[in-house]
C-alpha cells in the first residue's frame, strides 16, 4: 500500500549561536500508528546537504512506511548557518545531540551515510539515559582500516591551512564545475555512470552555490574524522545494519580490499550486527535507492519494538 507523508517545509532549532535548518516528514496515519523515526546524517562533499536523502524519502512512504522522519542539515551544509570554522565529528555529533533532545525527544533509528559515521559513533558516546538511538544503519561505511588509522593531528593542521587560504578557495571554485562533479561521481561514487544525471549534478551545484559552504567540505578533506574508533565501534549496544554495495570502493591509496571483506571487518568487530550487500557502489541510498529502501524496511521490521 503506498503511503503518502506531507511536502516537508523547512524548519530551525538553535544550536548555541547558530541557526540550524531540517527538514519533518510525517506519514499521512494516525500518531499512533507512527513507527520509530529515521533520522538521517547525509555525507559531507561539494554541494551536499539534506536534500542527498530525498530520492530516499520519497520511495521510503512510496513503499507504505509509517516512519516520521528527521531529515536535518550538519552545521555548514544546505541552509544551516556556516560559520568559518575546522568542523570535528564531535562538533556535528553535539550538534546532533541537541537535535535529538530538544526537537525529536524520542528513540530513532539512526542512519548514516558513508564517511560521517564517525558523527553516528560521536553521537551515540554522548547518550545519556534513557538512550535515544534504538537503531543504527550504516549505510557503504569506509574501510574499517580508515577508521581505525588515526591521520596525525599535525598532518590534519597542516591540510586544513593548505585548504583554508586563497588556493583553497580558488580549488573549491573549479570544485563545484559540473564537469569535475561529473568525473569525480563517475570515478569515485556510482557504479552506474548513467546514474551521475542533471538531477544529480544540479543538486551539488546548488548546494555548492555558496562559496563558505567549502569549510565543512574541507575540515572533511583534512582528516579530522580520521581517528581510531575501533573501540567505539564495538562498543555499541544497538541493533546495527550494515549496507555495502557490490562495488564499493575506498578513498585510501592502500591496497583495496573488496566489499565482502569490508563488510566481514564489520560484522566481526559489532556486537549486534548484521550485514547486506546490494548493487551499487558508495552512495547506496541515491543510486541504488529501492534496494536500499527494502533493505532498511526489513532491518526495521525485524528489530521494531513497541513505543
Amino acid at each position: 500500500m503506498t503511503q503518502t507523508a506531507a511536502t516537508p517545509s523547512t524548519q530551525f532549532y538553535n544550536w548555541k549561536n547558530y541557526r540550524c535548518a531540517y527538514e519533518y516528514y510525517s506519514p499521512d496515519v494516525p500518531k499512533d500508528r507512527h513507527s520509530t523515526p529515521l533520522l538521517l546524517i547525509h555525507p559531507i562533499g561539494v554541494g551536499l546537504s539534506r536534500r542527498f536523502w530525498h530520492r530516499f524519502c520519497d520511495a521510503w512512504y512510496e513503499n507504505g512506511h509509517t516512519n516520521p522522519i528527521y531529515n536535518p542539515d550538519l552545521l555548514g551544509c544546505g541552509e544551516s548557518d556556516m560559520p568559518h570554522i575546522a568542523y570535528t565529528p564531535a562538533d556535528w555529533a553535539a550538534q546532533l545531540q541537541h537535535f535529538l533532545q530538544t526537537v525529536i525527544q524520542k528513540p530513532v533509528t539512526l542512519v548514516v551515510q558513508g564517511a560521517l559515521l564517525p558523527v553516528a559513533l560521536e553521537t551515540i558516546q554522548m547518550q545519556a539515559q534513557p538512550n535515544l538511538i534504538q537503531k543504527l544503519v550504516l549505510a557503504s561505511p569506509p574501510a574499517m582500516a580508515l577508521m581505525t588509522q588515526p591521520t596525525g593531528k599535525r598532518k590534519q593542521k597542516l591540510t586544513w591551512n593548505l585548504l583554508d587560504s586563497p588556493l583553497g578557495a580558488a580549488f573549491y571554485l573549479y570544485a563545484r564545475r559540473p564537469q569535475f562533479l561529473s568525473s569525480f561521481s563517475t570515478r569515485q561514487l556510482f557504479a552506474n555512470a548513467d546514474l551521475v544525471d542533471n538531477q544529480w549534478l544540479d543538486m551539488l551545484v546548488k548546494g555548492a552555490a555558496n562559496p563558505a559552504s567549502r569549510h565543512a567540505v574541507f575540515s572533511f578533506l583534512a582528516g579530522f574524522w580520521r581517528q581510531n574508533y575501533r573501540e567505539a565501534i564495538a562498543a555499541i549496544n544497538q541493533p546495527t545494519l550494515v549496507v555495502m554495495g557490490d562495488r564499493s570502493s575506498s578513498i585510501s591509496r592502500d591496497k583495496q580490499d573488496t566489499p565482502e571483506q569490508r563488510l566481514a571487518d564489520y560484522l566481526k568487530c559489532l556486537p549486534h550486527g548484521e550485514g547486506v550487500k546490494i548493487a551499487g557502489r558508495n552512495v547506496l541510498p541515491y543510486e541504488s535507492t529501492s534496494d536500499f529502501t527494502a533493505t532498511l524496511a526489513a532491518f526495521e521490521n525485524k528489530n521494531s519494538t513497541s513505543m
